[in-house]
This record gives C-alpha cells, structure tokens and sequence, in this order.
C-alpha cells in the first residue's frame, strides 16, 4: 500500500478519524502514568526541592514547541513545493497547538523561574528566543488569517515559517552559545543524563504523552480545515449532512 493515496484530503480525513481515538487514549493514559511518576515517585531535588517538579510540564512542552514548530514549517514547505494541497492544511492545523505549547513552555519557566531565579522573568538568551518563537506562531497564523485566497495564504504563511526555522537552532543551543541563567540540558544524546532515572523517566513519559496529544490535536483540526476548505466537494457535504 502506497502511503501517497493517502494525499488525497478525501482519503485523508477517514484515516485522521480513525487514528485521533488511539492518539487521544495514549495521551491520556501516558498523563496520568508520566504525572505519577513525577509527583509522587521522583525523589526531592536536593538543590531545587519540591519546585523542579515542574519540569514535568515545562521540559516536554519547550521540546514540543520546537518539534512542531519544525513540523510546521516542513508541511509548509512540502505545500509550497510540491502544492499540495493536504500539506498545507496540516502546516495551518500545527500551528495553534504549537502556540499553545510555547506559551505553557513560557509561562510554566516563570513559575519555575520566580522561586529558582527569584525572578518572574530574565530577558536571558533562551527565554527571548522562546518569546519569539510565539511570536513567529502567531504571525504564521495571522498571516494566513488576513489573506483571503487561501492558496496565496498557504504560500505566505509557508514563507514566513520557513525563515522563522532558523529561531530553533538558536533556541536549542542558546545555553551553549552565550552565558545565560537558564540550566544546560539534563538529556543529551552525547553523554549520561544529569537527573535520577525515575525523575528521566517521569519526564520522558510526559514528553511522550505531550507527543500524543499534539498529534490528536493537530489530526482534529486538520479534519475541521479539510471539511472547510473542500464544502464544495460532495463527499465533504456529505460528512457535513449537507448531501
């Protein structure tokens, strides 16, 4: 079976169907699992106390903000390329989830920030460059919002995502780029982690629940941007019960 038949918005919005119940059960049940683990398991950080626990939220909702921020751009790219339609319709159904991921990133490190820091908020080099990444998701959609043809809203917004890429590198590798209050990574694919094994698991368990949800979500409003987008369609009047 050929995985491009499935390019097709038509053969696309069943299969999304399907998949949303599992990716949303997966979510849930790694939540509840990954939060578990983090409140009630973990050991006490002997520096931080009781206040790290945050990272249980924070940590995957900053790498998600990157991964689909990536995700976005790719389908804006393979939309603009390729004009694809569907690939378009997945960049714009990424970007509010990436937004709100940001967002908790950025108000979830305040939290974590007042009692580590002292400080609500530091223009540090990796908070300022996750701000802008908010910013790039909300021109993204606004963009594409204010045009009304939805192809050239496809293609501007794709442009304005494609620059913003290179924000992500910035973000990742502030911490080691320029002297900032914000820690190093606890994981790295290059050497051992720097947290206890239950307090690594915790966290990757939430990554992975935060994961799932980010696909639910995105699969659901990608559903409601193709039966917009293809009313005119019978098959889409259809789903609508207008046929």
């Amino acid at each position: 079976m050929s995985w491009t038949r499935f390019a097709a918005p038509q053969r696309f919005y069943p299969l999304a169907g399907r998949a949303i119940p599992w990716f949303y059960g997966l979510a849930v049940l790694l939540t509840l699992v990954g939060l578990w683990i983090g409140l009630f398991v973990a050991p006490t950080d002997h520096q931080q106390g009781e206040a790290y626990r945050i990272i249980f939220v924070h940590v995957p909702a900053a790498w998600m903000s990157m991964i689909i921020y990536l995700a976005m751009a790719f389908w804006a790219a393979i939309g603009l390329v390729f004009n694809t339609r569907l690939a378009s319709m997945l960049a714009v159904g990424l970007a509010p989830t990436g937004a709100w991921m940001t967002f908790l990133a950025l108000w979830t490190g305040a939290l974590w920030g007042k009692p580590t820091w002292g400080t609500w908020w530091v223009w540090d080099a990796r908070l300022t460059s996750e701000l802008i990444l908010l910013f790039l998701y909300i021109g993204f959609m606004s963009l594409h919002a204010a045009i009304d043809d939805e192809r050239r809203a496809d293609r501007a917004a794709a442009l304005l995502a494609l620059v913003g890429v290179v924000n992500v590198p910035i973000i990742y590798f502030s911490v080691k780029w320029w002297n900032t209050l914000h820690q190093g990574a606890s994981v790295s694919l290059t050497k051992a982690p720097s947290m206890a094994t239950t307090m690594l698991w915790g966290m990757l368990i939430m990554a992975l629940a935060f994961w799932m949800y980010s696909i639910a979500v995105a699969l659901s409003r990608t559903r409601v941007i193709i039966l917009e987008r293809e009313q005119h369609t019978r098959w889409a009047r259809q789903q609508l019960g207008l046929a």
